[in-house]
């Protein structure tokens, strides 16, 4: 492990210690500034290139905040309206769904609507095009399922429609820390390696057959073969929704600059009940999970996650590049919590 951790925060840097996954790195800053920064392991694996404080990692749906506050920059400008439908920015788009839904996950498309392979990644009008003319599973705003795959179209359109710039230079320009989709060779050159902790892993995440889970995370194919995570084709793609590629200090960062008021405010509840996605009961906030503790964020497939504890003033970000599962995560926030009760 190298890095930097902060006196009071040894028991952190020992969490994340505990379980080495070959290539992860962990932030905690408090009021902006970092009181843990610390990395293991490789980029690649054939562990010959050593992680780095500047090794970007595919972080999955950690980034779907980040598309989400893209969008509410818009609307601290007045350029989009949350109530206001989408159709009124997006003419084509059918789903009788306000920006907000979207936004909250209940805008009833959780799922791109027409098969394509792992090739249709690189299209972005192709998959819009789907999403505009699909028809909602549900009644929009009713219920709640993470649109795992679909979120960052439907908002990386809207940004597109109503800005003129491409979502990713959207971000680039308006957030403009040190992440990205769509990526430059430049920071291809910087991506680490993705791994499975064990062969089953892809059907570990796929949920019972014929789910909203199953169908949400299989379509294009691919969000899950390292053939294609690992690709150009897919780090060059703008997938928002999931192919954001972070430090986990950027990531920290965000959170931080939402705490400050720099970023739009995201935990605001929006949606309490079952998502049909995650199969539990949640709060959805706009972008985010809000949890009972007053804590808030979002995880991504394979145990990387961002969050931020408004009442101890910390932004946390974890991100790995071997897709498991949470228990490091579980492992840092328990002994963040019992720093702060002590």
């Amino acid at each position: 492990m190298e890095g930097f951790i902060a006196k009071g925060f040894e028991g952190v840097g020992e969490a994340f210690a505990a379980e080495p996954r070959g290539g992860s790195a962990l932030t905690v800053l408090r009021h902006g500034e970092p009181v843990v920064e610390v990395w293991e392991g490789w980029r690649d694996a054939g562990r010959t290139t050593p992680w780095d404080a500047n090794t970007l990692v595919n972080v999955y749906s950690v980034g779907k905040p980040v598309i989400a506050a893209a969008v509410l920059i818009l609307v601290a400008r007045g350029a989009i309206v949350l109530d206001a439908p989408m159709s009124s920015y997006w003419p084509e788009f059918q789903t009788p769904a306000r920006v907000r839904d979207v936004v909250s996950h209940t805008a009833g498309l959780p799922a791109f609507p027409v098969p394509r392979p792992a090739s249709a990644w690189a299209d972005w009008d192709g998959l819009c095009a789907d999403l505009a003319a699909a028809e909602p599973e549900w009644e929009p705003g009713t219920l709640a399922a993470e649109h795992a795959l679909t979120y960052g179209h439907l908002l990386g359109e809207l940004i597109r429609r109503m800005d003129g710039r491409e979502p990713a230079l959207f971000v680039a320009n308006e957030i403009g820390l040190d992440f990205g989709f769509a990526l430059s060779d430049a920071d291809i050159a910087r991506c680490a390696e993705l791994e499975y902790d064990a062969p089953d892993w892809p059907a570990r995440m796929l949920g019972e057959p014929d789910s909203v889970h199953a169908r949400a995370v299989s379509n294009p194919a691919g969000a899950r073969d390292l053939a294609v995570l690992n690709s150009s084709r897919w780090r060059k793609a703008a997938v928002p929704a999931v192919n954001l590629h972070s430090t986990a200090t950027a990531i920290a960062q965000f959170y931080a600059r939402v705490l400050d008021g720099t970023l739009p405010e995201l935990a605001v509840p929006a949606y309490e009940g079952m998502d049909l996605f995650l199969e539990t009961e949640v709060t959805w906030g706009l972008g985010v999970q809000i949890e009972e503790d007053g804590t808030w964020g979002q995880g991504g497939l394979g145990g990387n996650a961002g969050w931020a504890d408004p009442a101890a003033g910390l932004a946390i970000a974890y991100v790995t590049r071997r897709l498991g599962d949470f228990a490091a995560v579980d492992r840092i926030e328990n002994a963040l919590g019992s720093l702060i009760s002590g």
